[in-house]
């Protein structure tokens, strides 16, 4: 089944273009079963790039669902025209009374700061909260997952000598997982961030668990016991040209920034990239759909406890 989004996003044409079945709304409401109602929080300056690769994974699956995306009230986005975010996000105010059977939550340009100091920072760990009882499961991306982490555990973030970029190998620590059925023993992923959570940090906590790992970027998955909450530090979701369209903008602009490595065929950025990750970016969000949204959450998403405030 098909990703239900509005005619009018710009994310349609795109996806439509691929290949990828979108459905109408009218074909939706005619089909006897219940859409996973998933909520995107988009925290990204670039919104239209970041939905339109979050909805190409989501559409992957043989579930239907159906997408609300959601914008900070408290911070202005300079790089989203005014319009697409009247006519297509709504913010926490909206829907805090509903419930939703999945929260994607994704990463944001801010990890160099300190985490209170982000304009955001009050309202996004109100959501946090709401989202232990209004949504089933919820799916952290890069910054997101670190954020996540520390409201939710107090895990720190640190920062890098050197920026994280590039596509890395990863191995797989929990096979018993259903969140990792399917994945090779070694699969590939990029990252692109200047801080990273430690391993040390995390078996601190009794509560979470290290599904996959790198040698070179780190921890990759991090799960909360109870498998509601799972934490991604890199960018399963990236498009091929992802990277090198941040080689190339901080190139322009003068800033320090190293090839991204694994990325151009022998590190060479006058080549054409090459894309070795889409396989397992693809299963991994039609796990977390399957296994962790679609047959845990109730038929009845009112069922979901109601979140008291």
């Amino acid at each position: 089944m098909p990703v239900k989004i509005p005619t009018t996003l710009p994310a349609r044409a795109t996806l439509e273009s691929e290949n990828i079945f979108i459905m109408e709304e009218d074909r939706a409401v005619h089909q006897d079963i219940r859409a996973l109602r998933v909520a995107i929080l988009n925290l990204m300056p670039t919104k239209v790039t970041t939905e339109t690769q979050i909805l190409r994974l989501l559409s992957n699956s043989a579930l239907q669902v159906e997408i609300t995306l959601l914008h900070t009230a408290t911070h202005e986005s300079k790089n989203t025209d005014a319009d697409h975010l009247l006519n297509h996000y709504v913010t926490f105010e909206n829907i805090k009374h509903e419930k939703f059977d999945g929260l994607i939550v994704t990463g944001a340009p801010v990890e160099q700061m300190p985490f209170e100091e982000v304009d955001y920072w009050n309202e996004l760990t109100r959501i946090f909260d709401w989202a232990e009882t209004n949504v089933e499961s919820t799916f952290y991306i890069c910054w997101g997952a670190q954020a996540g982490l520390y409201h939710r555990y107090g895990i720190p973030k640190y920062d890098l000598p050197h920026k994280m970029f590039g596509v890395f190998e990863h191995c797989v620590l929990n096979r018993t997982s259903k969140l990792m059925r399917g994945f090779d023993d070694i699969f590939l992923a990029p990252h692109s961030r200047h801080t990273e959570i430690r391993r040390a940090d995390i078996e601190k906590s009794n509560e979470l668990d290290i599904l996959a790992e790198s040698d070179d970027a780190g921890v990759y998955i991090v799960a909360s016991k109870d498998r509601r909450h799972l934490f991604i530090t890199g960018h399963s979701e990236y498009d091929p040209l992802t990277l090198k369209g941040e080689y190339d903008r901080d190139v322009n602009k003068g800033l320090p920034i190293h090839v991204p490595k694994n990325y151009y065929p022998n590190d060479d950025p006058s080549h054409e990239p090459t894309v070795r990750w889409r396989g397992h970016a693809n299963l991994l969000y039609s796990n977390w759909l399957n296994y962790h949204v679609y047959q845990v959450t109730p038929y009845d998403v009112d069922k979901i406890p109601q979140w008291q405030r």
